[in-house]
């Protein structure tokens, strides 16, 4: 413990450097031309490719770089959005036209080429597009401007894979870029999006810088949730890296930051009293938060030692600590999200009536556990990941794990998490992390369940045959119904095996100054195209 909090203030000394520097960044004369919004994100960026990574700062940078064929709204329809689409009659093919005027930030025209390439990236490592794959027969550019997807069988959620808001979401990139391996970043961020990325200025750990991409030629319809017309109505948009809350709040105040998108929950108070500033959920479905483990090393290899680090989790004291106001809570047992169609508390009694310690210890001390520690990633710099992995600790160490707490950054987890490497090699035994409900509230979309393995596998790596089994039953079921009950088997199945521990759900306010307008919510916030600023 002595060692743990002797690197968080390493860890803290090193924030407060940090955040001194972006105040110096702030100051730049740069930012004294056209109209500039600074904006302090959930995260630092590091990792820059959307493929590469289901990390959210990633995502979020996904949607200023690049665009997608078609996207969701508010009413969580499918609307197009590079491109629009017709479907055969017999429900086998379906064609994509992409629309006029279309061209990549290095002025090269978007082909169907390029997308087909862009497709196949993405549904290499997403859950929904791997799923997508295993039903379809053939992807093509049959045209410059037209992608032909033929199905082996009908498919219902072809639209929705290709269309979803979150995680790994399938942006196009050029073809060039899109046929980098999926285990290594693009070299290059060149998309078709409304914002360009400018490279020359990017600093990882103090900002990061986009521009107003000039040719962009935005949609007619409104803007709603990642669908419609994405207007910039700025000339540029500064994300800086600011990991003390009290730091980025005062920025906030001052008027030296625009936007932050999230405020610990302790500030909503003095933000409420701030005339000069607005606070809203933009994420009105919110995140859940959960561990998981790795399945390739000791001691989570073994099944009983998963099921007894299940019985210790107790939701309540992970949300107390990491939110505190139970206005912004709610314990739940439901993989699939709770007050959702899918939802059930189904193999999930122990999280919702709030662990089982005792079980805990029991089912511990039978299971051959040897004491191997369990090297648990903490990542200290952003809000929303701090206090679980300390409250999982505790946890753990209550039913007689041994513990291995590594404070470290969450783009550092980002990076290690992709390792499959021992943990006295660099590896890990567990994160935390959190969703987006619109990522985990169904059985494709949440990848926590999947049980591909090492082979397309969401990090972590469990094989599970049954559970894909069930995955491939849900998409195929003709009723909703019939689908509520397959995903209650693979709750179950999920539950029994441990692939995935819930640890709550949760809301967290997103804060700006006035002088912003056209702030939009959704599943995938925040974006900066709609957003106006008055001098």
């Amino acid at each position: 413990m002595f060692q743990f909090m002797r690197r968080g203030r390493l860890a803290f000394a090193s924030k407060l450097a940090l955040s001194a520097v972006a105040l110096s960044a702030l100051a730049s004369p740069v930012l004294a031309a056209g109209k500039t919004i600074s904006a302090v994100m959930h995260s630092d960026l590091r990792i820059l490719d959307p493929i590469f990574t289901t990390a959210y700062i990633t995502r979020d940078h996904g949607y200023m770089v690049y665009d997608t064929l078609i996207a969701t709204d508010s009413n969580f329809k499918v609307q197009p959005q590079m491109a629009d689409w017709t479907i055969s009659d017999d429900k086998l093919t379906y064609t994509f036209t992409l629309r006029d005027g279309l061209k990549w930030h290095d002025g090269a025209p978007v082909t169907a080429e390029d997308c087909v390439a862009s497709l196949k990236r993405w549904a290499a490592v997403d859950g929904m597009g791997q799923k997508l794959m295993d039903f379809t027969a053939s992807i093509e550019a049959t045209d410059p401007k037209t992608i032909t997807l033929k199905l082996k069988e009908p498919y219902a959620l072809v639209l929705e894979s290709i269309g979803k808001p979150s995680s790994r979401v399938a942006f196009m990139m050029p073809k060039r870029l899109a046929e980098t391996p999926v285990d290594k970043q693009i070299p290059e961020q060149i998309g078709s999006g409304p914002f360009k990325f400018v490279a020359s200025e990017f600093q990882p750990g103090v900002k990061a810088i986009y521009v107003k991409n000039t040719d962009y030629v935005p949609r007619k319809e409104p803007a709603s949730w990642t669908s419609g017309g994405k207007v910039v109505k700025v000339d540029r948009v500064e994300w800086i890296t600011m990991p003390d809350a009290q730091t980025a709040l005062n920025a906030l105040q001052s008027g030296d930051v625009d936007f932050m998108e999230n405020p610990a929950i302790e500030m909503v108070p003095a933000i409420e009293a701030d005339k000069g500033l607005k606070l809203e959920i933009l994420n009105k479905f919110g995140f859940q938060t959960g561990a998981r483990m790795n399945f390739l090393h000791p001691p989570f290899d073994n099944v009983k030692v998963r099921r007894a680090a299940f019985l210790a989790v107790k939701q309540k004291d992970v949300l107390d600590a990491l939110i505190g106001d139970p206005k912004y809570y709610k314990t739940c047992a439901a993989a699939f999200i709770c007050d959702t169609p899918f939802a059930t508390e189904v193999g999930g009694e122990t999280l919702a009536k709030g662990g089982d310690m005792a079980a805990a210890r029991k089912a511990l001390a039978e299971s051959g556990y040897d004491g191997t520690p369990v090297v648990l990633m903490a990542p200290g710099d952003v809000l929303t990941l701090k206090a679980q992995p300390i409250v999982v600790a505790q946890q753990l160490r209550e039913a007689g794990f041994k513990v291995d707490l590594q404070a470290t950054d969450w783009q550092t987890v980002v990076s290690r998490r992709a390792s499959q490497k021992p943990p006295k090699e660099g590896g890990w035994n567990m994160f935390v992390t959190n969703w987006v409900s619109a990522d985990a509230d169904n059985p494709i979309t949440n990848v926590a369940v999947g049980g591909q393995g090492k082979k397309g596998g969401w990090f972590g790596w469990p094989e599970d045959a049954k559970i894909e089994q069930l995955k491939d039953a849900f998409v195929r079921a003709a009723s909703l119904e019939e689908r509520k009950k397959i995903a209650t088997e693979i709750q179950k199945e999920a539950y029994d095996q441990v692939l995935y521990m819930p640890l709550g759900q949760y809301q967290v306010p997103t804060a700006w100054r006035k002088s912003l307008t056209g702030v939009l919510d959704g599943p995938a916030t925040p974006v900066f195209w709609n957003i106006d600023k008055s001098e």
